[in-house]
């Protein structure tokens, strides 16, 4: 009797310190439940999402929770959203809860997350188990802090304190930079027997994958080993997508044959990594071997892989494979305008223009024409083409519909000057270009690079050696210059303007590529104007 009537102190206890929690206003009776079903917030961070699942914009806001809680307007409590649920005759689920939590988290509305799950463990619309706790805890953290979200983990019910919650309080304070806590928390769990997830350790190798810190995931999978996690893809996905960022094909080697080797199967997500890797690398033979694993491994109708492969299809001059992927796409009930962007694109590069135009305008008609990305998409097709005209066509078009040119935009045109033999207007929009905010995710994105080079290749031909270098230090800054055909572009603005640089070799080699046939021969032709 004693430990019945302690519990529901304890419970007491913890629903009041819900009511208490700051920044989260609190409606007594007014407060239902959202309706998402989200996965687990132990999830993996690499993932294919069908396109139906990832479309709750169409789904109708009377039959959806969670669309309920997104249109609230500020000030409006999420109770509101969950009595009108329930005033409509709809129970609350558990799935629905799981539904609108996965929707808030991936829209960055984590206060309203919060609400709803402290909603759902004081108002108990059904029975709470690990999950809502953890989805609170992990809220919480984000909103107040990992100082009250240790306060809330002692409150939370004994049975309840189990692997998973300490999992999620370690993830916590990973994402919050507390890393000495996180690791005492993991020291903790050993000595209770809990595992350690592999998200854990996929967090770990994240923070530390920037410059200077490289080293340490050594000890992150060294650490992993001794704690005989169990590996898992999402790891090793992480591993050949860092080494792939650094355009270091042999890494991604490397991290996957370490994945062959810890005995965790390969699937669509690996091959893409593999094949863009190496597409990016312009080794398209093997590009196209690994194209076919996506094929074969491809599960179900997913759209991130399907927009994956009409890329690479475009890559490999696939224009049959690019129409057929780009026809699956569209049977899905609702076409992201990227898949639009990234068809137009596709069969730009297999050089059928008119085809790449008809999918733009489709876009336009079905889903309007909005954002600054979307002309750029169009005219990264004119500009690759030299046909400066029709590029300059939507820019007018653009600027005319309110939408702000970015350095993206004056990069396009920059190279469709350049090809059309506009060297002047090509420096100009170079300028212009250089003068805007650009991110480092952008500068080091791989369709920058490419325009960038393709640029340099340009200034190459008319012997520009100073303007080829300016550009060249871009690709430096990335890590783009591993490729031999980098180097290869900037010799050629030596040759063809007959100047001679001694150390052209030792930068080279210094700069992480391995000169080719090519490299050496144009090495030969610079020698020719030594004085």
């Amino acid at each position: 009797m004693r430990s019945i009537i302690a519990l529901v102190r304890q419970r007491d206890c913890f629903v009041q310190a819900i009511r208490r929690t700051p920044g989260v206003s609190y409606s007594p009776a007014s407060d239902h439940q959202p309706n998402f079903k989200a996965s687990n917030f132990l999830t993996t961070l690499i993932s294919s999402t069908k396109s139906s699942e990832s479309d709750g914009d169409e789904e109708e806001p009377n039959k959806c929770l969670s669309l309920r809680i997104e249109k609230l307007p500020k000030g409006v409590t999420v109770g509101s959203a969950l009595q009108s649920w329930m005033g409509d005759g709809f129970p609350v689920h558990g799935g629905d809860v799981y539904h609108a939590i996965n929707r808030l988290r991936k829209l960055g509305r984590n206060k309203r997350a919060l609400e709803l799950m402290e909603w759902i463990i004081r108002e108990r619309p059904y029975r709470p188990g690990e999950l809502e706790y953890s989805y609170l805890l992990e809220f919480t953290v984000k909103i107040h802090g990992i100082s009250q979200g240790e306060t809330l983990f002692t409150r939370v019910p004994q049975e309840f304190q189990n692997e998973l919650l300490y999992n999620n309080l370690v993830i916590a304070c990973l994402d919050q930079g507390v890393m000495r806590l996180a690791l005492g928390y993991m020291k903790k769990m050993r000595e209770l027997g809990h595992r350690t997830s592999h998200l854990v350790y996929n967090r770990l190798i994240i923070r530390n994958s920037a410059p200077g810190r490289r080293k340490l995931i050594a000890k992150d999978l060294a650490l992993m080993k001794a704690d005989k996690a169990v590996p898992h893809v999402s790891t090793y996905h992480i591993l050949m997508k860092l080494e792939a960022n650094e355009h270091n094909v042999d890494g991604v080697l490397k991290a996957f044959e370490g994945m062959k080797k810890a005995g965790v199967e390969a699937n669509e997500v690996s091959y893409c990594i593999l094949a863009m890797a190496h597409a990016v690398a312009r080794l398209y033979t093997v590009a196209e071997a690994y194209t076919e694993e996506i094929e074969r491994t491809i599960t179900g109708d997913n759209w991130s892989t399907l927009d994956v492969l009409m890329i690479l299809y475009g890559r490999l001059g696939k224009e049959k494979e690019v129409e057929r992927a780009w026809n699956v796409v569209k049977g899905f009930h609702h076409v992201r305008s990227k898949s639009y962007l990234l068809a137009t694109e596709a069969f730009g590069r297999v050089g059928n223009l008119e085809r790449a135009e008809e999918v733009w305008l489709e876009m336009k008609s079905v889903r309007g024409v909005k954002e600054t990305e979307q002309f750029n998409s169009l005219m990264s097709v004119y500009c690759k083409r030299g046909l400066i005209e029709k590029a300059i066509s939507v820019f007018r078009e653009m600027t005319g519909d309110g939408c702000k040119p970015n350095s993206i935009t004056y990069r396009h045109l920059a190279l469709g000057c350049a090809k059309a033999n506009l060297m002047k207007e090509a420096i100009k929009n170079i300028e212009m270009g250089s003068s805007l905010k650009t991110s480092k995710s952008v500068r080091s994105s791989t369709p920058w690079l490419e325009t960038t080079l393709a640029i340099v290749e340009c200034f190459a031909e008319k012997g520009d050696v100073e303007n080829s270098e300016k550009l060249f230090e871009e690709l430096n800054s990335a890590k783009y210059n591993r490729y031999a055909f980098v180097y290869n572009a900037l010799f050629k603005a030596y040759v063809k303007g007959r100047v001679y640089d001694p150390n052209l070799f030792k930068r080279m080699v210094l700069g992480g590529a391995r000169p080719d046939a090519e490299s050496y021969s144009l090495l030969k032709l610079v020698e020719q104007y030594k004085p």
